[in-house]
């Protein structure tokens, strides 16, 4: 591995080897989505909190602050958005240079493939080529798996998801986002070469469950079946209270705390904002 690489792996993966990251790539394809409508708003309070931001270069350009020294995950795929009849998010393309990463000092970039969709074979192409350019100027290739329409029920199947992940790992990823499963996700760790971070995913729609007790339960069972850490969205800026989510988020991630404990600590944040 080069130094540059490596340096940046580093800034992304703290001392004890695990990240907490905040996704805020949403935009690409969901435009002024619901509380990530002014991202500098949203955002830079957060920033402190979680030790990596991925988003893109226009959230970046527009509404980070260059003096934060928050290290950045580049979002460099798209295409399609949510306007598209009918709705085909599989058919993105590289739509960001990796001269431009560069010229945003990022620490990685990342774009998601769709194992199993008819876009298959484009994006992993799309990620072999930028693993290809990352490799030429030292930068991490973050692999995305990505489920489309028509494959959303694959996200709890564990043995789709680590086929998912290998084969973003034999083309190049340095590491791999994905799903949780509720079984088997300790295989996939196992399996996939690369480290694992675990995606937040929306909102769970029951509205007997609790939320935020449901968000660190996910939490805590990933970091503690080999998860290298988190990359939660929605789940953190959509919360009413998106700076304790984040501090209990990190406990769970870097503190060894329980979810119990990350609930409890949650709960004392909220009060004490309250007051």
């Amino acid at each position: 591995m080069s130094w540059g690489k490596e340096n940046r792996l580093r800034r992304i993966f703290q001392k004890d080897g695990r990240t907490l990251m905040l996704a805020a790539d949403h935009g690409y394809f969901m435009g002024p989505t619901t509380r990530l409508e002014d991202p500098r708003k949203t955002l830079t309070p957060l920033l402190p909190f979680v030790d990596v931001l991925m988003t893109t270069r226009g959230v970046l350009r527009n509404c980070i602050d260059p003096k934060s020294g928050i290290p950045v995950v580049l979002r460099v795929s798209g295409g399609p958005t949510m306007a598209r009849e009918p709705r085909v998010l599989e058919d993105e393309w590289l739509t960001t240079s990796i001269e431009e990463a560069i010229r945003l000092n990022t620490a990685a970039v990342a774009l998601q493939t769709f194992s199993g969709s008819p876009y298959e074979s484009r994006t992993i192409k799309n990620l072999s080529e930028l693993a290809n350019e990352g490799e030429r100027y030292g930068i991490p290739v973050l692999g995305v798996v990505a489920l489309g329409d028509e494959y959303t029920n694959k996200s709890n199947d564990s043995r789709y998801l680590a086929m998912a992940c290998r084969i973003l790992a034999e083309n190049g990823a340095s590491f791999v986002k994905t799903y949780y499963p509720e079984e088997g996700f300790d295989k996939m760790v196992n399996s996939a070469m690369v480290p694992l971070v675990v995606a937040g995913g929306p909102q769970p729609k029951d509205p007997k469950l609790d939320k935020d007790l449901a968000t660190f339960q996910l939490a805590y069972n990933a970091i503690q079946q080999g998860a290298a850490g988190l990359d939660f969205g929605r789940k953190v800026w959509q919360s009413d209270h998106p700076i304790a989510v984040a501090k209990a988020l990190y406990s769970i991630v870097h503190e060894k705390h329980t979810a119990k404990e990350a609930y409890d600590l949650f709960n004392k944040l909220k009060s004490e904002k309250k007051q």
